[in-house]
């Protein structure tokens, strides 16, 4: 009795524990949906992007959903992805995101005009940083130029600039010296003077 091969079943797309959490719009927020593209405005501003390729987002009232139509494993990771794309954007718009960068260092001071942030870091030439037209950023008055308040309601685009403004002088491990987020963890190094006194 010959047994002939079976074909192997079609792999079903998988779910992502994250990516099936509803997104709550929250009041004061227009949401606008067109094939892969979304756009959402809101009290910080507006923005828009096309979500990956098999991702479809569903809307119910004041509910998102996000779904995904890409084969196996693929399927929880683009749901994931564009959940947490969405999710960024929503509370972007509606409550927008802010960090701080801490300018350490003697003579260190920044300063800000239009979309343009430089910084005084020790070295030969300034360090000049474009700001996008969705990032503000504020050096205020009473921190005498070391300190750089900054916010977006795009989260990406302020995390690319923090981290182009942090790259222009790191934090150096001995004495903390460089341009840092506030609340950072640094690894400090006791260096030789560490090591004498030990």
């Amino acid at each position: 009795m010959s047994t002939a091969a079976q074909p192997s079943p079609a792999p079903t797309s998988r779910t992502s524990r994250v990516g099936k959490r509803p997104i709550v719009v929250p009041k004061g927020v227009n949401v606008n949906l067109s094939g892969r593209h979304i756009e959402v405005q809101g009290p910080k501003g507006k923005l828009g992007r096309d979500l990956p390729d098999q991702v479809q987002v569903k809307r119910e009232a004041d509910v998102l959903s996000v779904h995904s139509s890409a084969p196996g494993r693929d399927a929880a990771r683009l749901q994931g992805l564009a959940r947490a794309l969405v999710f960024n954007m929503v509370y972007g718009v509606s409550e927008g995101y802010s960090i701080t960068l801490d300018l350490v260092g003697t003579g260190y001071r920044a300063e800000v005009k239009g979309q343009t942030l430089t910084m005084q870091l020790g070295l030969s030439h300034l360090a000049v940083v474009p700001l996008p037209a969705t990032v503000t950023a504020v050096v205020p008055p009473d921190s005498k130029g070391t300190r750089i308040e900054l916010s977006s309601p795009d989260k990406e685009a302020l995390g690319q600039v923090v981290a182009t403004a942090r790259a222009k002088r790191p934090p150096e491990p001995y004495g903390g010296k460089g341009v840092r987020m506030r609340g950072e963890q640094l690894r400090r190094k006791a260096g030789k003077a560490g090591k004498k006194a030990g």
